[in-house]
C-alpha cells in the first residue's frame, strides 16, 4: 500500500523498547537523587543554637571590651567575661525555654481541638489516624532540648574573647587579640549556620561580622566617653 506522495508505509521501522530497557529507565529513575529535604524542620534547634553562640561571642566580647575601655586590669576583663557567660547562658536557657513551651502549648491545644473536630465525623482508616497522630507527636517542639542548647551554644560562643584575653597581659595587645578572634568567630558561625540552612554563605558570614564588630565599638566607644566623663 503506498500513500498519495508516494511514499510507502512499509518504509517506516517502528521499534518497541524491550523490557529491560523499561524497567532499566525506571530504576535509574528512582535511583535520582532528589533534593526534596525541607530545611526548615532545622529551624528549632538551629536557632536556638545559632543564636545562642553569636549572643553568647557579641555580648560577652562585648563586655571585655567596654570594661577594658576604662580599666587595663586583665583580672577585671576576665571576671566580666565570666559573670557575662554565666548570667548569658541562663538568661538565654530560661527565655528559651518559656518560649518555645509558650509554643508547645499552642500546637498541643490546636492538635486537641482536631481531635475532637474528627471524633464527630466518621473515621473509615483508623491505621492512618494513628500514624498522622503519631507523626504530629514527633513534631512538637521540645523545650528542653531548645533551651539546653541555646545554654551550651551560649557558653560555647562566650569562652571565645574569655581565652583570647586570659594569657595576655599587655592590654592594647590584648584587645586587638580578643577583636580578631571574636571576628573570626563571628564570620565561622555565620557561615555555619548559612551552611545548615541552606543559605546564602557569605551574606550571612558579613551581616554576622558586621553586627558584632558594631556591637564591641558602641560598647566599647560610650564605656569609654562615660569612663573619661568622671561619672
Amino acid at each position: 500500500m503506498e500513500t498519495t506522495n508516494g511514499t510507502s508505509i512499509n518504509n517506516h521501522k517502528f521499534t518497541i523498547p524491550a523490557v529491560n530497557d523499561v524497567e532499566q529507565q525506571q530504576a535509574s529513575m528512582e535511583l535520582e537523587p532528589t533534593d526534596d529535604f525541607n530545611y526548615s524542620k532545622r529551624s528549632q534547634w538551629l536557632r536556638a543554637a545559632v543564636l545562642g553562640a553569636n549572643d553568647g561571642l557579641v555580648s560577652t566580647a562585648a563586655l571585655m571590651m567596654g570594661v577594658g575601655a576604662v580599666k587595663q586590669d586583665i583580672k577585671a576583663m576576665i571576671l566580666t567575661g565570666f559573670a557575662g557567660l554565666v548570667a548569658g547562658a541562663c538568661s538565654m536557657a530560661i527565655g528559651e525555654f518559656v518560649s518555645v513551651y509558650s509554643q508547645l502549648d499552642i500546637e498541643v491545644a490546636q492538635l486537641k481541638r482536631d481531635k475532637l473536630r474528627d471524633e464527630n465525623r466518621e473515621t473509615t482508616d483508623e491505621e492512618e489516624e494513628q500514624e498522622g497522630s503519631k507523626g504530629e507527636k514527633e513534631s512538637l517542639p521540645n523545650p528542653l532540648q531548645a533551651s539546653a542548647a541555646s545554654a551550651l551554644s551560649f557558653s560555647v560562643g562566650a569562652m571565645v574573647p574569655l581565652l583570647a584575653a586570659s594569657f595576655i597581659k599587655e592590654y592594647k595587645v590584648r584587645l586587638g587579640v580578643v577583636v580578631g578572634a571574636v571576628s573570626l568567630a563571628l564570620a565561622v558561625f555565620g557561615w555555619l549556620g548559612a551552611v545548615l540552612g541552606r543559605a546564602p554563605r557569605v551574606r550571612s558570614a558579613v551581616r554576622v561580622l558586621v553586627g558584632g564588630w558594631l556591637a564591641m565599638a558602641i560598647t566599647f566607644g560610650l564605656t569609654k566617653l562615660i569612663g573619661s566623663s568622671g561619672l
